[in-house]
C-alpha cells in the first residue's frame, strides 16, 4: 500500500524530498546528451499555457512557483472541490470553517473567525475577484484548469495576495460544436450531474452554457435528531458568450448563478480543552450530554454530532463577467469587469450537546462587489512593458446572532440551574436577549501598477516593477449583550497606502531549462470587522526572496521544477476568541517562513506517467504575545511556535498507467496516488487539542474510454482506507469553556462517473 510510505516520519519524507532532487540529478547528465525523440507525441508532457503572471507562458518558462491543474484531473472521483485542490498543489492547505474558505499558502492564509475578514490568498475566477471567502466554495464545473500561483504577489495583484492566488479558468465558447455530459453515482447516495455544450451561433458569435448539479447525503448524522448532517444539494450554472468582430479584438461575457440548500457545514465536537466534558455548563448545570457521553462509548465517530441544533446552510450568488481582448497589433490591452452579489445563512451549535443553551449561532452575510481591471502589454525601447489599473468596491452586509437562551444559568454561577431546587433567579430571565454583531462594511481600493523585462543579455532578463495600492473601508454598526446591557455602536473608518516593488532576474541556460531569483513586497489590507469592537486592524506586509529552477528533459519526457524561499513578515493578522468570548483579530508582531518546493513529472513509457512532489517548510513566529486561553488569558509569547495551518513537510507520488484494448475497443486507464500531510496546528500555541497529526490520503480510479473518445465510464476511491482527519478547529469562546469545534475531512466515498462528449 502506497500509504505505508508516507508514515508520519520526517526521515521519510526527507528521503522523499531528496529522492526527487537526485532522480533530477541523474536525468540532467542523460538529457544533455539525449537527441531526436521528434513526433513521439505519445511520449512526451503537454505543455500547459498559463496566465497567472498576466502574460501567457507554458508552465515550465514562468519564472514563479506556478501549478496548474488541467480539466483532465478535475471532476468526479478526481479533484472535485476547493479542500482536494490542496492534493495536487504544494505546500497549499485548506479547510474551511462555517462553509468559510480557508486557504493557506507556505503557512499564510485565513486566521480571522470575524465577519469581514479576507482571506492572504486572492482567489479569481476568469481573472476577476471573488472577494467573499464563503463564496469561494463553489464553482468547479467545466474548468479548462486552476492556476495556482504560490507567493506574495504586491505587484501584479496587490491587495489580499500575501500568500498567492489562485485563478480558476472557465472553458470559453469554440466555433465548432462541442459538449459533455457525465452522470455520478456513489455511496451516501450521490448523484453528480455535470454537463455542457456549446458551439457557434453565426460568423462572429459562440455560446457556450454549462451546469452542475450535485446531490449526496451526509457524512455524518446528528444522533440527538436523527437528521443527516454534511450533505449537499447545490446547483449551478454558466452561460458564455464569446464575440469575435475582428481587429483582434475578443469579448468573453459570462454570467454565472449557483444555489445551496442543505445541512451542510456542521460544527463538530472534538473535546473539551480548560476542563472535562463534565465541567461544561451544558453537563454541570442542565445535565445536557456531548457526543463523548451519549452513546456509550469514550471514541465516538465524529464525523457525527449530538446537538439539539442541526445545522443549516442556505447561500447562492450571481456574477457576471466581461473580459475584451484586443490585439490590433504591437499591443494588448486586456480589460475584466466583473459584477457578484451573493448572500448566504447559516445556523451552528457552539453549545456542542444536547441541551438548549445559548449555543445556536445564526450567521448572515450578504456582499455586493464590483471589480475592473485594465492591463496593457507592448514592447517599447527594447523592454517588454506590462502596466494595469485596478478597482475594487464591495458593500458587506453582516449578522452574527447568538440568542441567550438560558445564559441566566452561567451568570448566577447555576444558581438559576433545574438541578438546583428552589433557585432564586429564573432560568429564563435573560432568554429574550442576544449576542449580536450586525452592520456594514464599504471598501474602495484601487492599484496601477508598471512592469518592464529587458534582456540583458541573450540568456539573462531583468524585469522590475511597483505598483500603488490604495484602500478605504468604512463600517456602521452595532454591538450587542443584552445580558450585560451593551449595545455599542461600532463606526469607524480608515485608509491606507502601500508601495510594493520587484525585481526578477532569469537566466536561460538554454531552451529547456532556467534559473531565477526574485524579491518582492506584499500587501494585505487593513480591516474593520463588521459589528465588531475590535479596533481597526492594519495592514500585514512581507517581504518575500524566492529563487528557483525549472527544466525540460529527456526529449520533453520529464519536467522538473525546485524553488526555495524566505520571508519577512510584519504585522500579521491573527485572529481569535479573547478573554470577554469577543471574536478579535489582531496584529502579531512578526513572523518567518522558509521552505523548499521541488516537483517531477516523467513520462516513464508511453502509456505510464509519473508524478512526484515533495516540500518543507517552516513558518513560525518571531515575536508574538498573546492570551492563552489555558491559563486563564495570561498573556504567553509565542515566538518559535508554528503558524496555523503550515505543515512542515508534504509528499504526494502518482502513477497513471493506460492499456489500448486489440480491435478497436478502446483503452483502459489506472491512476494511484498518495498525498501525505504533515502535522499542522490550529492556534498560535501548537498545543495537543487543537492540532491534526501528519496523514496520507490514498485515491484510485480505473476507467475504460472509447476509440472515438465519446464514451467513458471510470471506477473511483477517494480517501481509500478511510482516514479520519480535521480539516479545521477553533477554539471558542470562554462562554463554552473554550471547547474544540470545527470541520472533518470526507469518509471514503466511492462511486462510477459515466461520461459522453463531442
Amino acid at each position: 500500500m502506497l500509504n505505508s510510505y508516507f508514515a508520519p516520519t520526517r526521515p521519510r519524507v526527507a528521503r522523499m524530498l531528496a529522492a526527487t532532487l537526485v532522480c533530477f540529478g541523474c536525468t540532467t547528465v542523460l538529457a544533455q546528451n539525449q537527441t531526436g525523440g521528434a513526433g513521439q507525441d505519445d511520449a512526451v508532457l503537454r505543455e500547459v499555457v498559463v496566465t497567472a503572471t498576466k502574460r501567457a507562458e507554458t508552465l515550465i518558462n514562468t519564472p514563479a512557483s506556478v501549478s496548474a491543474v488541467t480539466a483532465s484531473a478535475l471532476g468526479a472521483g478526481k479533484i472535485q472541490n476547493m479542500a482536494d485542490l490542496a492534493e495536487a498543489v504544494p505546500d497549499l492547505s485548506v479547510g474551511n470553517q462555517f462553509g468559510v474558505n480557508r486557504a493557506f499558502i507556505r503557512g499564510i492564509g485565513l486566521t480571522s473567525i470575524d465577519l469581514g475578514g479576507d482571506g492572504a490568498v486572492a482567489f479569481l475566477q476568469d481573472g476577476a475577484q471573488i472577494a467573499r471567502p464563503a463564496e469561494q466554495l463553489s464553482g468547479f464545473y467545466d474548468l479548462e484548469r486552476v492556476e495556482v500561483l504560490r507567493g506574495p504577489q504586491g505587484t501584479l495583484y496587490g491587495r489580499s495576495a500575501t500568500a498567492g492566488v489562485i485563478n480558476m479558468i472557465t472553458k470559453k465558447p469554440t466555433d465548432h460544436l462541442d459538449g459533455y455530459a457525465n452522470l455520478t453515482f456513489g455511496n451516501f447516495a450521490a448523484k453528480t450531474f455535470e454537463g455542457a455544450i456549446g458551439g457557434p451561433l453565426n460568423d462572429v458569435v459562440s455560446g457556450r452554457i454549462a451546469a452542475k448539479i450535485e446531490d449526496h447525503g451526509g457524512y455524518g448524522r446528528n444522533l440527538y435528531t436523527g437528521t443527516p448532517i454534511d450533505n449537499r444539494r447545490a446547483q449551478a450554472v454558466r452561460a458564455s458568450l464569446r464575440i469575435k468582430p475582428g481587429n483582434g479584438l475578443v469579448a468573453d461575457l459570462i454570467v454565472d448563478y449557483m444555489h445551496e440548500n442543505d445541512d451542510n457545514y456542521a460544527f463538530h465536537y472534538f473535546g473539551p480543552t480548560v476542563t472535562t466534558n463534565a465541567g461544561l455548563p451544558a453537563e454541570a448545570f442542565y445535565g445536557g450530554k456531548t457526543i463523548f457521553d451519549c452513546c456509550g462509548t469514550a471514541n465516538p465517530n465524529l464525523h457525527n454530532i449530538w446537538s439539539s441544533v442541526d445545522p443549516v446552510n442556505k447561500r447562492h450568488g450571481i456574477g457576471a463577467t466581461a473580459i475584451l481582448d484586443w490585439s490590433p497589433g504591437g499591443y494588448e490591452l486586456k480589460s475584466i469587469t466583473s459584477y457578484r452579489n451573493f448572500s448566504r445563512h447559516n445556523e451552528d451549535d457552539l453549545a456542542v450537546s444536547d441541551a438548549h443553551l445559548y449555543g445556536r449561532n445564526l450567521y448572515d452575510e450578504v456582499s455586493e462587489s464590483y471589480t475592473q481591471d485594465f492591463t496593457l502589454s507592448t514592447k517599447a525601447a527594447g523592454i517588454d512593458w506590462l502596466a494595469g489599473l485596478s478597482f475594487f468596491h464591495e458593500r458587506l452586509y453582516g449578522s452574527v446572532k447568538v440568542p441567550l437562551t438560558g445564559i441566566a444559568v452561567l451568570l448566577t454561577g447555576g444558581n438559576c440551574s433545574p438541578l438546583v431546587a428552589n433557585a432564586a433567579v429564573a432560568c429564563n430571565a435573560l432568554d429574550n436577549g442576544n449576542y449580536w454583531q450586525l452592520g456594514t462594511v464599504t471598501t474602495n481600493a484601487y492599484g496601477v501598477f508598471v512592469q518592464g523585462t529587458y534582456a540583458l543579455t541573450s540568456k539573462l532578463d531583468l524585469t522590475a516593477g511597483v505598483r500603488f495600492n490604495h484602500e478605504a473601508r468604512s463600517g456602521t454598526g452595532s454591538f450587542i449583550f443584552d445580558a450585560l446591557g451593551v449595545n455599542t455602536p461600532t463606526d469607524q473608518s480608515a485608509s491606507w497606502n502601500a508601495v510594493t516593488p520587484k525585481l526578477l532576474l532569469e537566466y536561460h541556460i538554454d531552451s529547456n531549462r532556467m534559473l531565477y531569483a526574485s524579491v518582492n513586497r506584499g500587501f494585505k489590507s487593513g480591516v474593520i470587522n463588521v459589528g465588531s469592537q475590535n479596533p481597526v486592524i492594519n495592514p500585514e506586509y512581507v517581504w518575500a526572496y524566492e529563487t528557483g529552477y525549472k527544466a525540460k528533459l529527456l526529449d520533453d519526457r520529464m519536467q522538473f521544477t525546485a524553488a526555495a524561499f524566505y520571508y519577512d513578515y510584519k504585522d500579521l493578522q491573527v485572529g481569535f476568541v479573547n478573554a470577554q468570548s469577543v471574536v478579535t483579530t489582531v496584529n502579531a508582531a512578526s513572523a518567518r517562513n522558509y521552505g523548499l518546493e521541488t516537483e517531477l513529472s516523467a513520462k516513464l513509457t508511453p502509456r505510464l506517467e509519473l508524478d512526484l512532489a515533495a516540500t518543507y517548510l517552516s513558518a513560525k513566529y518571531t515575536a508574538f504575545t498573546t492570551g492563552d486561553y489555558r491559563n486563564g488569558f495570561a498573556q504567553t509569547s509565542v515566538a518559535g511556535n508554528y503558524l496555523d495551518n503550515a505543515p512542515p513537510y508534504t509528499a504526494r507520488v502518482a502513477l497513471d498507467y493506460s492499456v489500448p484494448l486489440t480491435g478497436g475497443a478502446g483503452t483502459l486507464h489506472f491512476r494511484a496516488e498518495d498525498a501525505y500531510q504533515g502535522r499542522i496546528y490550529f492556534t498560535e500555541f501548537n498545543n495537543g487539542d487543537a492540532t491534526q497529526p501528519g496523514y496520507g490520503l490514498v485515491n484510485a480510479s480505473a476507467g475504460w474510454d472509447s476509440d472515438d473518445a465519446h464514451w467513458s465510464a471510470t471506477a473511483w476511491i477517494r480517501n481509500a482506507t478511510d482516514k479520519f482527519a480535521i480539516a479545521n478547529n477553533i477554539i471558542s469562546a470562554p462562554l463554552y469553556a473554550s471547547v474544540r469545534v470545527g470541520t472533518v475531512m470526507p469518509p471514503r466515498t466511492y462511486g462510477v462517473t459515466l461520461g459522453y462528449k463531442f
